[in-house]
């Protein structure tokens, strides 16, 4: 090399070292320039020549934008200088030693020779740089093959070398849970694993899910490293050329290999999803009291499980939190549009009492009465205001019933031993579905806060028109029982009292129990016989199973269709066999035995009882469409009763009598042709009445 190289002190003045030429014959600098010159769109360098010696190095004068070489000697006179760019080369020095090479500064941008053309021309035929220079750019042009090998070459040297070095070892800029192995032996690579990451397989594990941020243990989730997998899945250094240079570049996380128990993973899959599924919650205002309070609005989520057991097996010893994916649930209702409502509706709807103004009296609705009726509904996106009438009704309804008058149902009385229709009476109700409709903007008034009820005639449920429609005009069955004592007699008349006049209508089904309510010392009734648990006894009510078998009988051959009843649990002689009921029901009025008969006549059913303090009667009045015949069997199968002891308290001794089974038949035929209709047969199975003693309270 030779010893005068000037380097370059900066990028910018990097040099290139060109092979140089010896000259072109005489005139053949003319004619290179000539080739330049028809080459518009190249750029041209022209490199001015000097003779060796003291004055070989140019004086040059250069500005920021062109670098300007001129010779010491002056252009041509008449001549005017042509601006071309041009190349800053530093000092030429041509000597015998390195005359082969010449020393370029990289210039930034391509420049053009300024001076005159025929002097361009001039200096080039002189100067073997500018010889070398197209001589290495022609040479250059015929061989890219040359160049591109030279490179390939170099790269499958480095490639031939970096792959015998590495092979085997865990590829390059390969992470596992955040942990550097790239470069290492699998041996290293799983004795800096277990240093990293066995600390943190039993810390907990932080997660976010949506606006949900908690922490779950991998212990209760079963969770543990497969080593072996975990490397496996790290590989080794690949073959291919443009992964092993990217690989110099780039790092690549490949995760964990979890090994799970399924039932405990599944277990705290569920765990997680408790604590971060929900249903979306709308904005709403609910009241405390009187008090509107807001409920902020807030979107549904719910955890995307497998997506999220995925981002847990491979992630769990990242010491990162994990961010678990969730489906949101959107609200309608936004915080603004709760504030509305809040201000225009719910607080002004509070603010004081409301007035209702009725015939002869007013009431009063509350603020807290207000507030337990109002509540709100989304819809497009704003709050609503709901008013339950029923329970606004019910802050009023108490103040203003005395305008009100019930209507009465037309009835059936008997006169002279006939049946009349009673008329019925329209009530005089107010009807709130439009007394109310103004109210919603009555709420969001300071004042004016009134009012008016509207009235309405209420028709009675059984007019007179109906009544009179029924059909009741004769009778169609009647029976009569008696020897019933004296405190059993008492209840028996109150209960006959509140069944006469009784209407059933076709295909009504009659309760007596329904009928009646509760039958208590309220409702006047006494403490008199009964039966209980098959043994005779007392309470209040006693004695309407005679009243029960007295109306079942009239039921019974009216032709009406029996719809449940029940037998005493012994035979009592005053009763036909096989054709009697009994009743029962709680202290509160609830049903336990019943009598229930339906109508399936086309026409009405009126019952008509007569009391006297021997006997009971139930006649029903109607049209008579049946003929109907019982027919009793024999007693079989009797059962010998047991004597046993009565109770402490109210016993009634008894001699007994004999258990046994009878079959009863009803025919039923039609009145007019007597054709029979249909025919039904029961079968009661009476247990022995037992012989009871009481003691006396010394014994």
């Amino acid at each position: 090399m030779p010893q005068d190289r000037q380097w370059p002190e900066s990028h910018s003045e990097q040099t290139d070292v060109l092979p140089v030429v010896p000259p072109h014959p005489e005139g053949g600098a003319e004619q290179h320039g000539n080739e330049h010159a028809q080459h518009g769109n190249e750029t041209t360098q022209h490199i001015p020549q000097t003779p060796p010696g003291p004055t070989a190095q140019s004086a040059t004068t250069q500005d920021q934008a062109t670098q300007h070489f001129t010779p010491q000697g002056q252009a041509p006179q008449g001549q005017a200088p042509q601006s071309h760019p041009t190349q800053n080369f530093s000092g030429q020095n041509f000597s015998a030693q390195d005359y082969p090479t010449q020393n370029f500064a990289a210039a930034d941008s391509p420049t053009r020779d300024l001076r005159p053309v025929g002097e361009a021309a001039q200096a080039t035929q002189a100067t073997p740089a500018a010889r070398a220079a197209q001589a290495l750019k022609e040479w250059l042009r015929g061989k890219p093959a040359l160049v591109t090998g030279a490179v390939l070459g170099a790269l499958v040297l480095i490639y031939g070398v970096d792959l015998l070095v590495t092979n085997g070892d865990v590829p390059r800029g390969v992470t596992v849970a955040g942990v550097d192995v790239g470069g290492l032996s699998h041996a290293e690579a799983e004795d800096l694993l277990r240093e990293q990451l066995e600390p943190r397989m039993n810390q907990p594990v932080t997660f976010v899910a949506g606006d949900v941020q908690d922490q779950f243990e991998p212990e209760q989730a079963g969770l543990r490293l497969d080593w072996k997998a975990t490397l496996d899945q790290a590989g080794d250094q690949p073959l291919s050329p443009f992964t092993r240079i990217a690989s110099f570049f780039t790092t690549t996380e490949v995760g964990v290999v979890t090994q799970a128990e399924p039932n405990q993973l599944e277990n705290a899959m569920a765990a997680l999803r408790n604590k971060i599924d929900r249903k979306p919650t709308e904005g709403n205002i609910v009241f405390e009291g009187a008090t509107p309070v807001p409920v902020e609005p807030k979107q549904g989520q719910e955890l995307e499980v497998e997506r999220a057991r995925a981002t847990i097996l491979a992630h769990w010893v990242s010491g990162q939190r994990l961010t678990l994916p969730v489906r949101s649930t959107p609200v309608t209702i936004t915080p603004e549009a709760v504030n509305t409502a809040m201000e225009q509706i719910a607080k002004p709807a509070v603010s004081a009492p409301v007035v209702v103004h009725g015939e002869g009296a007013d009431g009063s609705l509350e603020p807290e009465e207000i507030a337990a009726g109002l509540s709100f509904a989304a819809e497009n996106g704003a709050l609503v205001p709901k008013l339950d009438q029923k329970k606004i009704v019910a802050g009023v309804e108490e103040e203003l019933a005395s305008t009100e008058q019930e209507g009465k149902d037309a009835t059936i009385v008997f006169d002279g031993g006939q049946p009349r229709v009673e008329p019925s009476v329209d009530g005089n109700q107010i009807n709130w579905g439009e007394t109310l409709k103004p109210l919603a903007e009555v709420l969001k008034k300071p004042d004016g806060r009134e009012l008016t009820a509207l009235y309405e005639k209420k028709p009675a449920k059984m007019t007179t028109e109906d009544a009179n429609k029924l059909g009741i005009k004769e009778v169609v069955s009647e029976f009569t029982t008696g020897g019933f004592a004296a405190d059993s007699g008492v209840n028996i008349r109150r209960v006959a009292e509140q069944v006469n006049g009784a209407i059933v209508k076709p295909g009504e089904t009659f309760s007596l129990n329904g009928h009646t309510g509760p039958r208590t010392k309220a409702q006047g009734y006494v403490e008199a016989g009964i039966i209980d648990h098959g043994a005779p006894g007392k309470a209040v009510g006693g004695g309407i199973s005679q009243f029960a078998t007295t109306l079942y009988n009239a039921s019974y051959f009216a032709g009406m269709t029996d719809a449940g009843h029940k037998e005493h649990s012994y035979y009592i002689s005053r009763y036909p066999e096989g054709r009697e009921a009994t009743v029962f029901q709680n202290p509160d009025g609830s049903s336990v035995i019943d009598l229930r008969f339906t109508n399936d006549s086309p026409t009405g059913v009126a019952i008509q009882t007569i009391w006297t303090p021997s006997s009971i009667t139930v006649r029903m009045w109607g049209t008579k469409h049946y003929d109907v015949q019982s027919v009793t069997g024999d007693r079989t199968n009797f059962v010998q009763p047991q004597t046993t002891d009565g109770p402490k308290e109210n016993c009634v001794p008894s001699d007994g009598a004999p258990g046994f089974t009878v079959t009863d038949t009803r025919i039923i035929r039609d009145a007019s042709t007597g054709a029979e209709i249909r025919r039904e047969s029961r079968t009661v199975k009476y247990n022995p009445q037992n012989k009871i003693v009481c003691k006396k309270r010394d014994d």
